[in-house]
């Protein structure tokens, strides 16, 4: 599990919207989280494993048109996850 941070170049209605339309695509991506700080988006992403998150912010969240900046997080333990 890998959060993600990603800023886009440009912050209009359409550029969002975009944005949004492409991570309901994204089967990897399970959360996408709207957020107000330096980045524009929150992501909650899940691959088989490292190699297979490389391909994802490669080959897919890479090519999505406004994304500026990709930052990852990844997860090495969960002492406490409510959400299972």
């Amino acid at each position: 599990m890998v959060y993600v941070a990603v800023g886009l170049a440009e912050h209009s209605k359409a550029a969002q919207e975009g944005f949004e339309v492409a991570m309901a695509r994204f089967d990897e991506v399970t959360e996408c989280h709207n957020i107000a700080r330096a980045f524009k988006y929150l992501l909650r992403v899940e691959t088989a494993d490292l190699g297979s998150y490389k391909v994802f912010h490669t080959d897919r969240l890479g090519t999505v048109p406004h994304v500026r900046s990709i930052t990852s997080y990844m997860v090495m333990g969960s002492p406490k996850d409510m959400r299972a």
